[in-house]
């Protein structure tokens, strides 16, 4: 992992500072007490590229692209709509429904886990897995302390088991037949021309490519179908076995499924 430090904002509260002491401990990282210096100065002092910053009931993390946020972002709306019957692309291709069991292989910001989550209610589980330690965090610390939201969404997002891991090694360990579901969202190939919004988590996400064995494994431990979010241009589809999902014709991503 690229070298992290974590600290707090000026004048912090001693909440906020036994936070970031114990979110470091946790994580094995180094604390630094903010005291009157920039981020860019601590950046430059510690020889940091990333800084887990922490204030009262929030942390972020702060990279050379910008600032990330915790933030259910388009699952508040994506939930609204499924509430209207209005359908959602990710939970069509999975055909997720009540009761099933979800691995989120590539967790991110949340937001595709917080959907799944609401779909699969309190009968079902959700089980997301982050290789970033400091971005796992981020994202657990977020689901579970978020509170400017909806219950159902809240409900949904406290019900989400982040786990800190590749999905490489889970998947190896993982039982046959354990979860209905298993779903991938790799960095695109080729990004997305507008997605600059997500340019900041590039700094810390995992750019490695989805590969055959992996899919292979997936296959092995999903009952029902391995799902995959990509470029709809993208040959990933093909070269893994993917097959297409209808809808969505004029959107710039796809969504690839092997059922089993």
């Amino acid at each position: 992992m690229e070298k992290i430090i974590v600290t707090t904002a000026r004048k912090p509260s001693a909440n906020a500072e036994n936070l970031a002491i114990s979110t470091a401990e946790k994580l094995g990282l180094k604390f630094i007490a903010r005291e009157d210096f920039s981020l860019d100065a601590l950046r430059k002092i510690h020889g940091a590229e990333n800084i887990l910053l922490v204030r009262n009931k929030l942390l972020s993390l702060v990279t050379a692209d910008g600032e990330i946020f915790f933030h259910p972002n388009t699952a508040h709306l994506r939930i609204k709509n499924l509430r209207l019957g209005e359908g959602d692309r990710l939970i069509s291709a999975a055909k997720i429904k009540t009761g099933d069991k979800i691995l989120d292989c590539t967790l991110g910001l949340g937001s595709d886990a917080i959907v799944e989550s609401f779909v699969v209610g309190e009968t079902g589980s959700v089980t997301a897995l982050e290789i970033n330690p400091a971005l796992a965090e981020l994202v657990r610390f977020g689901l579970k302390n978020f509170a400017d939201d909806t219950p159902h969404v809240l409900s949904a997002m406290r019900r989400v088991e982040v786990i800190t891991a590749s999905y490489t090694d889970f998947l190896k360990n993982a039982a046959d037949k354990s979860f209905d579901v298993v779903y991938f969202d790799p960095m695109f190939r080729h990004a997305l021309e507008k997605s600059s919004g997500i340019n900041p988590i590039r700094a810390v996400a995992d750019h490695s490519p989805l590969e055959p064995d992996s899919v292979r494994e997936a296959c092995r431990v999903a009952r029902r179908c391995v799902v995959m979010k990509e470029n709809a241009r993208s040959l990933e589809f093909a070269r893994l076995g993917f097959k297409i999902s209808g809808g969505g014709k004029y959107s710039p991503i796809a969504f690839g499924v092997i059922e089993l």
